[in-house]
């Protein structure tokens, strides 16, 4: 793989059966989740190139987990699969015992710590689904101590993951979010625009997987997974419209207390803006809206450039 300033290499790794190719496929195949029960084993590496945010390019290596696999991985794969690594994400299946999966685990660690010393190491803790609600706090909790104790004292950020709920979303909007290089300046065009439309919030979304790339609230709001709530809801409808063969563009809802506009922005992006104001007309909101989309072109593109 030649490697360049847009190429982000990312590996997809975890025991076989923890969940790997389902959720690459809902998050940037457009799967439905009942759709996922039919997918294979991934055999070896299934390396694929997804283009995001119109320059981004995620060289994606979704590693099977059979265990010869694994042990290949580290005995004569080694440099080749580790080297050059921005971002390494294991899956661990919740309920698995297996006491093999943490020892893959770490031997991933000590080659990224080897040959990927500055690559960022995300786990999911996935099928989190599966545990009854009273006890998935305190199971969460217990694997992430797990983790950590065996990340040789590297920077890991760990999330709770299924694939029925926002919360696949949000661990993937997160790490995409890591690779962007100037999401600074993305969030800080986001807050003018915010202020200057009198809106409560307004969320970028990348258009393909509808995942969260940048937001800003003028007003704090309780739920604070909303927005990964939203990616998940405007994605199945937006399957559905191709279903029907129709294209999904945009979509107001209102009611008495707040009237929300989802709209096609840049060419990579979708836009929600929120608004409680009920003296800001909506015409007013969407011609704004309009106004802005050139001049956001050329930061969302800018923001996907390494200084």
């Amino acid at each position: 793989m030649e490697e360049n300033d847009s190429n982000r290499k990312v590996l997809l790794m975890g025991k076989n059966g923890a969940g790997k190719t389902s959720m690459r496929s809902i998050i940037f195949a457009n799967f439905l989740p009942k759709d996922t029960m039919r997918l294979g084993f991934t055999i070896a590496i299934n390396e694929s190139r997804i283009r995001f945010l119109g320059t981004l390019c995620l060289a994606l290596w979704d590693c099977g987990g059979q265990d010869h696999f694994m042990q290949h991985y580290f005995e004569s794969q080694r440099d080749t699969l580790f080297r050059s690594v921005q971002v390494l994400i294991y899956v661990f299946d919740i309920k698995s015992d297996d006491q093999r999966d943490m020892k893959y685990y770490k031997s991933c660690v000590e080659a990224i710590k080897e040959h990927s010393p500055t690559a960022r190491i995300f786990v999911l803790i996935h099928k989190m689904d599966l545990i009854p609600l009273e006890k998935r706090s305190e199971t969460y909790s217990k694997k992430e101590r797990e983790v950590y104790q065996n990340s040789e004292n590297l920077s890991v950020v760990c999330f709770a993951t299924s694939i029925w709920d926002e919360t696949l979303y949000l661990a993937w909007s997160k790490i995409v979010n890591y690779m962007i290089p100037n999401s600074e300046m993305l969030s800080q065009s986001l807050k003018k625009f915010c202020v200057a439309c009198e809106a409560d919030e307004v969320v970028l979304f990348e258009k393909s997987t509808f995942l969260v790339i940048s937001s800003y609230s003028a007003k704090e709001h309780r739920d604070t997974h909303r927005f990964e709530k939203i990616s998940n809801i405007i994605k199945l409808f937006k399957l559905s419209c191709s279903k029907a063969a129709a294209r999904f563009k945009s979509m107001t809802v209102a009611n008495s207390n707040f009237c929300a506009f989802i709209d096609e922005f840049t060419s990579s992006t979708y836009i929600m803006l929120v608004s409680s104001d009920s003296s800001v007309q909506p015409a007013l909101t969407q011609m704004n809206i309009g106004i802005a989309k050139k001049h956001f072109e050329g930061i969302v593109k800018a923001s996907t450039v390494s200084q």
